[in-house]
């Protein structure tokens, strides 16, 4: 299993956030912002933790905070700025909409990571899930690549690089929630309540 120390994590919280109108990270679920739930799952994995945004609401979280380095180009540019200002070989990047993502269900991927991939990603109902993912430092030069010849897919980028994909069964499924619509937060809500 990769070590701690050798982990950052990275909490892609840069998106504009458009179906949702309003920051997604700062929303709250039981009293607590989107970020600071993720930050919860995410710590006891990692050795340090940096949050990829352009708002500087997010520097209430007491962690670094670094911008987009290529503007514009959605996510697969927040997984590189943040991959680019890692200092570590490992890297726990989760997508900040996730407010149920679990120490448990991370840990399956430093768990089943071996070192010959430069991503492990968890797969659940047949959707791959390379927002919720560990990632191999050396694999940003790919990226980068990838983002100077105009590509923003992550899915396409991750099929680009030695991928390890790690099926989660049933008992995963509220952790791995997207929550991108006012709908989707108000289901949640209900569903957490019964």
């Amino acid at each position: 299993m990769v070590s701690k120390k050798d982990i950052t994590g990275i909490i892609l919280a840069g998106g504009k956030s458009s179906r949702m109108g309003t920051d997604k990270g700062l929303l709250e679920l039981n009293g607590k912002s989107f970020i600071a739930h993720i930050i919860d799952a995410v710590k006891p994995l990692v050795n340090t933790l940096i949050i990829v945004s352009d708002h500087t609401d997010h520097d209430q979280f007491g962690f670094e905070r670094i911008e987009d380095s290529i503007k514009d180009a959605g996510p697969l540019a927040g997984l590189y700025s943040g991959l680019n200002h890692s200092t570590t070989n490992y890297n726990l990047v989760v997508s900040c909409d996730m407010p149920l993502i679990t120490t448990n269900t991370l840990e399956t991927l430093v768990r089943g990571h071996e070192t010959k991939y430069e991503v492990t990603q968890l797969e659940y109902k047949g959707k791959t899930m390379p927002l919720t993912a560990l990632y191999r430092k050396d694999c940003e030069l790919k990226i980068k690549a990838l983002l100077d010849n105009g590509e923003k897919r992550m899915r396409y980028a991750v099929s680009q690089l030695e991928t390890k994909t790690i099926i989660v069964d049933n008992r995963a499924s509220n952790a791995l929630v997207n929550i991108n619509t006012r709908e989707q937060l108000n289901d949640i809500k209900h569903a957490i309540k019964h």
